[in-house]
This record gives C-alpha cells, sequence and structure tokens, in this order.
C-alpha cells in the first residue's frame, strides 16, 4: 500500500466526503478512488476557505480537508488556515 492510498484510506474512515484541493498532489487520485470526491481550485486561499466553509456549514460534524502543494503552497494557504483555526472551524 502507498502512502497516499493510506491517507486516503484514513479520511475515508472519518467521515470525509469530499477534498478540497490544489491540483498539484497524488492524494487526489488516491481519494478518488476511495470515492472522496475531489473539488480542485486555483489558488490555495480558495481551496482552504472551501473547506473552511465546509465545515462551518456542517457545524463540525464531517472533517473538511484540503490538500496542497509543498513549499510556496503553503505560504498562500496560511491566511485561511489562521482564520479556521482562530474561529475553532
Amino acid at each position: 500500500m502507498k502512502v497516499v492510498d493510506a491517507i486516503a484510506r484514513i479520511l475515508k474512515i472519518e467521515g470525509t466526503e469530499f477534498l478540497s484541493a490544489y491540483p498539484t498532489t497524488p492524494v487526489i487520485e488516491a481519494a478518488a478512488k476511495a470515492d472522496i470526491r475531489p473539488v480542485l481550485c486555483r489558488q490555495e486561499r480558495v481551496g482552504v476557505g472551501i473547506a473552511d466553509g465546509y465545515a462551518r456549514v456542517k457545524n463540525g460534524k464531517t472533517l473538511a480537508v484540503f490538500c496542497m502543494q509543498y513549499g510556496p503552497g503553503a505560504e498562500n494557504a496560511f491566511p485561511g488556515v489562521a482564520t479556521a483555526y482562530s474561529d475553532s472551524t
């Protein structure tokens, strides 16, 4: 089993319904194989916003996940992550 398949399996076990993602990661295809719907975005801030909004709508009852590239993607995603963290979503 590959690491990406293990990640997708764990996400499925945790009840993840969709994966918000920036399209540069192999986790997207592994999640799709695990019947987790990928929702692609063109910018990391938007992807975090999608996951954060989903978590807010579901009141934290299901896991909202964003997957991105490493490096500069982390810097682009940080404002959304900080907002979600400060609001406990």
